[in-house]
């Protein structure tokens, strides 16, 4: 579980740096250059990434429950882990509505991503790591949204073809995640 914890705290430590420390952000870009902040910014994550991924699973080989979510919340998380994939897609194809609506998709997609796998699941390691991203993702949610009315940040009106290629796009990867790479990544079938 330390594996777990630790993981969490790097990545999500790393990924919090705009929302708690922006002015000490802003300076160590300044004084290392944007692309040493990247790559050692990218290093960190990944490091946490891979301690998390370790963690988790082993957590998950000893597993500790905390309760027993009933049946219907796993078809509930695989209700909302569709609108996740179209919110991460739009975060990507330039130029559609939900981005311009939303302003930041991707989070709102971990958001939802997170919100799902929580209510899905019972044990301690699914608790802090499925909470630790909800919580992670509403901060930066906020944050974001704050920090675009501050600056005055508008995102521009998308086209409709741009939406539909979005919900499609995320519409196959949800169906194509859940149905097969689930089950070969994670070792849990949705709809087994």
């Amino acid at each position: 579980m330390s594996s777990l914890i630790l993981g969490l705290v790097v990545f999500l430590g790393v990924h919090s740096t705009r929302i708690f420390a922006e002015p000490w952000r802003a300076k160590r870009i300044a004084e290392m250059g944007e692309g040493k902040w990247k790559g050692l910014y990218s290093l960190a994550s990944l490091a946490g990434l891979v301690l998390i991924v370790y963690g988790y699973g082993e957590a998950r080989a000893d597993p500790v429950m905390l309760w027993n979510p009933p049946v219907w919340t796993r078809h509930l998380a695989s209700l909302l882990t569709l609108p996740a994939f179209v919110l991460l897609t739009a975060a990507y194809v330039p130029g559609n509505n939900i981005k311009a609506k939303i302003g930041h998709p991707m989070v709102a997609g971990v958001m939802l991503w997170a919100f799902a796998h929580l209510i899905a699941n019972g044990t301690l390691a699914d608790f802090l790591l499925f909470g630790s991203f909800l919580v992670w993702a509403t901060a930066d949610f906020i944050s974001s949204r704050r920090r675009d009315r501050v600056a005055g940040v508008r995102y521009a009106a998308g086209a409709a073809a741009r939406d539909a290629m979005t919900v499609v796009i995320g519409l196959v990867a949800w169906a194509v995640f859940a149905f097969w790479l689930h089950a070969r990544w994670i070792g849990v079938q949705p709809f087994g």
